[in-house]
């Protein structure tokens, strides 16, 4: 076997290396200040040394390479998506690895990619120094591999989402889903759909100030939804667009895609949603965006699911007047907001059809935001990190499109509906949101909405039906998908019967309804049963719920 000999360092070094991780890694998980990092790293190389780890007196070299270098590394991988986002969601790595990721705006976490390889590339060396030339470790080294493999959480999500092979019951979900059906009508009003990108309700806790102020201005005028929840595969910006528009959480293609390296041709293209309801009633549909609309399948998501125009970073980067004016997304907000009311106008003086207009903002994405010009002119100057500052920015921006859209009458027969894609990730706040009851943003104004709170324990799911009831298209039993509609009082949400964990306890059995998103990619879709009525919808297992029927499936 040829000899790859490593320098021979200091005892100190390679300990010092190990404890910076270890203490770093602790740090990451527990959400202790980042200072506490020399805490764990003081307390590991005394140990070390006690131990006399790598001391001479210990020394029988072998040119031996250790088992726990992949542990090691899938561990790292881990902490860097903590790191990044948080809470580390695998449905959103698959997503994205299928979907695509050209034309991201992640620049700063490509950085740091860097740098946590150059640093595991440390850590790596110094174990592998301390397995080669202490006896002593090199015993123990192999039950610390393993202790690595079973005690990451990474490996555990994968081992979940390998259950559904060998699920009882993996089609929970699936006899749950209602398909979206309703009745056309006379002078349907139009619909304004704003996603503040990661302005979660919980900002509008004391503890953040007046950052969440703008929006509970407009809320005052409308409807506000509290209590909406984040369910699992709901988490991240098209899984919460698909989540609020088609009733359904976004469980990746997987091993159903029959072409694993190539990018998906679709975007859920086996459920109706939003969009393929509107444009049947003959509504004329757009979508906006500041980011590229390569990115993550968001174009085709939309032109698949009946958007007339999708407009992303490619095409509005030309129309405007500065094109240096941009962040590393894509638009600012302000510009983009611009756009979108120049586009409203461009709808109304071409036709007396109701329209449609989604609208994706960049301001509040984690981990800093993209604050405007125009806030900063407001708000003064910013200090590059403090989210706080970028969420009330977003709201701001929010609420002075909807005034002006009002000023200017383009508001007088239209829902507007603002909502957060998702909550947020890791940003400056993240200790102090962790701390509260997080929920998403949902407020509906306007077409006679009657003011009001509403508290229901529901998810991003119930959104879709609640729009269709509140545009004047009620769904059979005021259910589509997996939600119901919250302007009901009589209805009652899957959060509601069953409670979030058990939710998403069946989301990571389900494999019906991932077929199902998915049909037209998957080449061995399973033969179903003819879909029951709606009113039988939901029952299977006599242990389910005492209000449930038995289907005999």
């Amino acid at each position: 076997m040829p000899r790859f000999p490593l320098p021979k360092p200091a005892t100190w070094m390679p300990l010092t290396a190990l404890g910076l991780s270890l203490g770093y890694t602790i740090a990451t998980l527990t959400s202790l200040p980042w200072w506490s990092l020399f805490l764990f790293t003081a307390l590991w190389v005394w140990v070390g040394r006690r131990l006399g780890l790598g001391h001479p007196r210990f020394h029988r070299y072998r040119n031996v390479w250790p088992w726990s270098l992949l542990p090691l590394c899938l561990w790292g991988l881990y902490v860097y998506l903590l790191d990044s986002f948080g809470k580390v969601d695998l449905g959103a790595v698959f997503f994205h690895l299928q979907a695509g990721m050209a034309d991201h705006g992640g620049t700063g976490r490509m950085v740091a990619a860097v740098m946590y390889t150059l640093c595991m590339l440390g850590v790596l060396i110094a174990f592998t120094w301390l397995a080669r030339n202490d006896w002593r470790w090199r015993r123990i080294e192999r039950f610390l591999a393993l202790l690595l493999l079973v005690s990451n959480p990474l490996l555990l999500g994968l081992g979940q989402r390998s259950a559904v092979v060998v699920a009882d019951d993996d089609s929970w979900l699936e006899r749950r889903y209602v398909e979206p059906r309703m009745l056309a009508q006379d002078d349907p009003p139009s619909l304004l759909l704003l996603y503040l990108e990661s302005i979660e309700r919980t900002y509008a806790a004391p503890v953040f100030g007046d950052t969440y102020a703008d929006l509970e201005a407009l809320g005052e005028r409308g409807i506000v939804f509290e209590g909406v929840r984040q369910i699992d595969n709901t988490g991240w910006t098209m899984a919460g667009m698909i989540a609020s528009q088609c009733g359904t959480p976004l469980m990746p293609a997987g091993l159903l895609h029959d072409r694993q390296f190539e990018p998906l041709s679709a975007v859920v293209p086996g459920v109706n949603c939003l969009g393929d309801v509107l444009s049947e009633q003959g509504y004329r549909l757009s979508y906006l965006g500041g980011a590229s609309t390569e990115f993550a399948g968001k174009g085709l998501f939309y032109k698949d699911h009946g958007f007339q125009n999708v407009y992303g970073l490619n095409e509005l980067l030309p129309r405007l007047d500065d094109e240096a004016y941009v962040n590393d997304w894509g638009l600012f907000d302000d510009t983009l907001y611009d756009f979108t009311l120049n586009e409203i106008e461009r709808l109304e003086a071409e036709s007396d059809a109701p329209w449609g207009v989604v609208n994706l903002s960049i301001t509040g994405h984690a981990p800093s935001g993209y604050p405007a010009q125009r806030c900063h002119e407001r708000q003064g100057e910013w200090d590059g990190e403090d989210i706080l500052y970028s969420a009330k920015c977003s709201a701001w921006l929010a609420r002075d499109l909807v005034e002006r859209l009002e000023a200017q009458g383009h508001l007088d027969d239209t829902v507007v509906a603002i909502v957060s894609d998702h909550l947020t990730m890791r940003v400056s706040a993240w200790n102090t949101l962790e701390t509260l009851p997080r929920e998403n943003t949902f407020i509906l104004l306007g077409n006679g909405l009657e003011p009001r709170r509403i508290t229901r324990d529901a998810s991003t799911l119930d959104i879709f039906p609640t729009l269709l009831d509140a545009l004047g298209y009620p769904a059979d039993e005021h259910k589509a998908g997996l939600g119901v509609s919250l302007l009901e009082a009589d209805t009652t949400t899957l959060l509601e019967r069953y409670g979030e964990e058990e939710i998403n306890r069946r989301l990571h059995a389900e494999r019906a309804l991932q077929e199902r998103l998915w049909e037209g990619l998957s080449p061995q879709r399973r033969e179903k049963p003819s879909p029951p009525t709606p009113a039988q919808q939901v029952l299977e297992n006599p242990g389910d719920d005492a209000d449930e029927i038995e289907l005999g499936l």
